[in-house]
Formats: C-alpha cells, sequence, structure tokens
C-alpha cells in the first residue's frame, strides 16, 4: 500500500526551505505527498505528519500543542499514523514535546534533519518515541534529498546558524554558530537548478550578507551575487535576510551592477531608538540605518525596501516608540512585518526589567501599523502607470478566481493582480507578462492595462515550461512538485586558504 505523508510548516524561509529537505527524505523512503494524490485516492489521514516548527515567537508553543491536540483521536482511530516534530521549537523544548503530548512518535532538531526516516522506523520498531537532538551541525543540509515546492523558482542555503547576540533572539542558541558553505557549492546548485527550468533563486542566510565570516572573505557575499550574474538563463536573483551592521557599499555596487539581482532589500530595522537598539544588541544606530537606504536608493532608485519592527521591547518608552515611528516615515519602507515583543524564555530580553503591559504595546502597535500602512499605499500609488514584469505564481491572490485576474510578483517584489485580455495568450506560472499599473492598494498593485486595451505581453520562459511539463496529465485538484533531486554534494577538496575560497566565488 502506498505510504503518505504531510508536512506543516511554521515559522521562516529557512524552514520553508528545510521542509522542502524533510520531504525529500520521505519520498526517498517510500512516502507519497498525500496533497500529491486526487481527491478519491487520499487516505483518512496520512501514515506520517511531520511538524517543522519555528521558536521565534511566543504562540510558536500554543499553535503546535493546538494542532496536536487535533491530531489525537486521529491518531487513535489510525494506529499506524506516526507523528514527529522537528524544527527550532524541537531543539528548544526536546522530550518535553513528548512528556505534553505522549502521542508524539519522533522529536528531532535543526541539525540532524537527516535523520527523520531512521527515527521513524525506529520508533515503530520498539514501539516508543523517539527523540535525537544535536548540538551542532554535522552536515550542511544542502547535501539531503530535496522535493522542492516550485518547478521554476527555488531557495538556495548559503549559510546558517548565526553569530550575533541579539537580546531578543532565540536561533542562536537553536541554529548554532554561522557556517558557511564554500561559493562553488552554493554555485553549483544554482546552476543546477537552472538546468531544471528554474529562473528565480532566493540566496538563504540567517544573516546572509556575512556569507565568508568562516572562511575568512569579508567580500564574499558581494562576489557571490556578481557570480550568479555569470549563470545564463538565471532571470532573478533575490536574497534575504542581510544585517544593517555587516551592509557594505560592494554589496550595493553588486546588486546594482548585476542586471538579474532585483532591485529588492528587506533591511531588518527592529527599532527606530538608539537606546533600544543598543539594550537589543543590534551593532548598529538609526543614522547608520538611513544612510544604508539612502545609498540603496541612489544606485538602484526603483528599489523597494521591507523591513522588520518590533514594538513593545522592555523599557521602551514613548519617546523611544517615536523615534521608530519617524525612522519608518522616513525610510519610506514598501511594507513591514510588525511584531509585538514577546518573552522567549532563554533570551536576555526575557529577565530584563520593565516589561510592558500588553495594552500599551497593542497600542503602539497599532499606531505604527497605522503609519506603515499610509506609507505603503503612498510607494505603491507611485507605481501607477508603470509598466512591470510580473512572474505568474500559480496563485498568491485569495480573490483571483473571482476577479479573474491571475497574480504574481513584480522584479522589486511587489504583489501584482493583473487582468488577461479575452483572447489573449494566458500565462503559465513560471513565464513572464509585461503590464502597466493601473491602481495601487496599501498592499499590492492591479495591473487590468491589457483589459483596458493597453499593455500585455507574454514572455515564456524555462520555468513556465518546466511547469507546464510537471501538470501534463495531472488530475484536478493536483499540483504537482519537481522530482526529488538528491542534494549537492561538495564540489572538489575543502580549501585551505581564504585565496582559493575568493578565487571560487569569482569563478
Amino acid at each position: 500500500m502506498t505510504k503518505t505523508y504531510e508536512v506543516r510548516t511554521h515559522g521562516c524561509q529557512m524552514n520553508v526551505h528545510d521542509s522542502e529537505r524533510i520531504a525529500g527524505l520521505l519520498e526517498s523512503a517510500g512516502f507519497v505527498d498525500v496533497m500529491g494524490l486526487a481527491e478519491p485516492e487520499r487516505p483518512a489521514a496520512p501514515d506520517v505528519v511531520v511538524f517543522n516548527t519555528c521558536a521565534v515567537r511566543e504562540n510558536a508553543a500554543g499553535k503546535l500543542y493546538g494542532q496536536l491536540g487535533q491530531l489525537r483521536p486521529v491518531k487513535q482511530s489510525n494506529p499506524g499514523m506516526q507523528i514527529a516534530v522537528g524544527g527550532c521549537l524541537a531543539q528548544k523544548d526536546r522530550s518535553s514535546i513528548v512528556d505534553r503530548a505522549p502521542w508524539v512518535d519522533v522529536v528531532f532538531g535543526t541539525h540532524n534533519v537527516g535523520s527523520l526516516p531512521v527515527l521513524l522506523e525506529r520508533a515503530r520498531h520498539n514501539a516508543e518515541a523517539q527523540v535525537e537532538i544535536l548540538e551542532s551541525l554535522e552536515t550542511f543540509p544542502s547535501t539531503l534529498p530535496t522535493r522542492r515546492d516550485s518547478a521554476y523558482s527555488g531557495w538556495v542555503s548559503i549559510s546558517v546558524g548565526c553569530n550575533n547576540t541579539c537580546t531578543f533572539c532565540i536561533v542562536p542558541a537553536l541554529r548554532g554558530k554561522e557556517k558557511d558553505r564554500r561559493p562553488g557549492d552554493v554555485l553549483a546548485e544554482v546552476q543546477a537548478l537552472v538546468d531544471q527550468g528554474v529562473g528565480e533563486v532566493t540566496l538563504l542566510g540567517q544573516n546572509v550578507n556575512t556569507y565568508g565570516v568562516e572562511f575568512g572573505d569579508r567580500l564574499a557575499f558581494g562576489k557571490l551575487l556578481r557570480s550568479c550574474g555569470d549563470i545564463k538563463g538565471l532571470e532573478r536573483v533575490r536574497f534575504t535576510s542581510p544585517h544593517p551592521a555587516a551592509f557594505t557599499d560592494d554589496v550595493i555596487d553588486a546588486m546594482a551592477e548585476t542586471p538579474n539581482v532585483m532591485p529588492q532589500l528587506h533591511m531588518p530595522l527592529q527599532s527606530g531608538s538608539d537606546r533600544v537598539l543598543k539594550t537589543m544588541r543590534r551593532s548598529y544606530r538609526s543614522k547608520k540605518f538611513l544612510g544604508i537606504l539612502d545609498r540603496v536608493r541612489a544606485a538602484m532608485p526603483e528599489a523597494a525596501i521591507t523591513t522588520d519592527i518590533i514594538v513593545g521591547f522592555p523599557g521602551e518608552t514613548e519617546e523611544d516608540f517615536q523615534a521608530t515611528l519617524d525612522v519608518t516615515r522616513e525610510a519610506r519602507f514598501s511594507s513591514a512585518f510588525t511584531f509585538q515583543y514577546s518573552i522567549r524564555p532563554g533570551t536576555p530580553a526575557a529577565e530584563m526589567a520593565d516589561q510592558l503591559p500588553k495594552a500599551v504595546v497593542q497600542e503602539r502597535f497599532e499606531r505604527l501599523l497605522e503609519l506603515q500602512e499610509e506609507v505603503s499605499w503612498s510607494e505603491n500609488r507611485k507605481q501607477e502607470g508603470r509598466t512591470v514584469e510580473v512572474l505568474v505564481a500559480p496563485g498568491e491572490g485569495r480573490k483571483d478566481a473571482e476577479t479573474h485576474r491571475l497574480s504574481g510578483r513584480a522584479q522589486d517584489n511587489r504583489l501584482v493582480h493583473f487582468g488577461v485580455p479575452d483572447g489573449a495568450e494566458r500565462p503559465r506560472p513560471g513565464d513572464v507578462v509585461a503590464v502597466a499599473v493601473t491602481y495601487a492598494a496599501p498592499h499590492h498593485l492591479v495591473a487590468d492595462s491589457g483589459v483596458q486595451g493597453g499593455t500585455y505581453r507574454v514572455r515564456r520562459t524555462a520555468g513556465g515550461d518546466a511547469w507546464a511539463a510537471l501538470q501534463d496529465g495531472a488530475a484536478d485538484g493536483v499540483t504537482r512538485k519537481p522530482a526529488v533531486a538528491l542534494g549537492i554534494p561538495q564540489v572538489g577538496a575543502p580549501p585551505v586558504a581564504p585565496a582559493v575560497q575568493t578565487a571560487c566565488c569569482t569563478g
């Protein structure tokens, strides 16, 4: 009988990419994605459900245990079903997950994703829960089998872990110190993706622009961006997330001078107050932060800049919060991911005095949202009348069916909903469409220029070809994903000096 699995992902892009590896491992072990089956063939419950968890937010544990509670009666009705919990919360809570939810079969950490199939089999054979947490990374996860979600767009990890000590963040304790991949390995993976039809890659790292610290080349990230520009067929390169303290002008130059590096930057602010930034151990101040944005826009006037902001950090005064509003107003972010500070046990901030009342944090949060909404709408209105190139997605717009529009991302990563003229060629996911923006909302753009008799051009791409080939003959309601890739081994022998790394990076 077909064994099925389901992966539920909580958290950041790193977790999303790790979940692709989890899927690849399970499929290599003979399991089939339950959502890849036609509706009549889907079992009442998958044989394996894997939770890939996050520990950054306070409600992460509540979300996990709530979903585990919902699965308890499902498992009681399906005794052969197995439940596994991995990711950052598993690395943090370890065996206490099984103590709270004894029906969980496997707990594995951020450093041993590759152990999952063995742990599942051991739990089945021994009829008892298996908890295995490693303290450090033994093998870079890109060597693992991977079942990617998209035929035309892919994640590429260039580093894992973090060397910073931000007082609010638990990630360094859970992901470990920064470990960098060799440039040749990164570029080999990018080339392999392009050979499969992928036209867009996003380079991933906890602090992506500190790439090179492990092998002693502080300019390695800019060189890597330029090297990506030499890969034929690679149309779009993005990266996330950089750290302002390490963001250097050579990276700005590489972005501006490499045509396939997109004019988009996610630059976490966290707070506009220098006093709060110091308490957070963020090694930059508001003036430096705004100076980076000025230089980015001088080199790339069309760049869209997004950010992360935390409201209500311990000890934040009204004056501190006003400084955050002032920087937000001056920075002109196209959008912002805004968070209310929440205590994370194990972080220095959790032990700080002057934890703010929930009502104060909520009120400030709402004021920040109101301001950013105003700024986002103002910035988006500047796009009206502009012709943008949209990389078409399978469905980023929840209302696309009723509005008869398709959706995708512009080069600056803004979400665009566009109309297809009657009788015109309908693009496939992965294709690129040129349309003019006809209306701007705070969180998206509408481009009905083609419907109104104006600009509408479709460019078929290798990514669109790859997507179409996968869907050929698929049952209704089933979106096929790419086949499992066996992972990217290291290229050649490990280097013995930083100079070798530099040569590799520049080709």
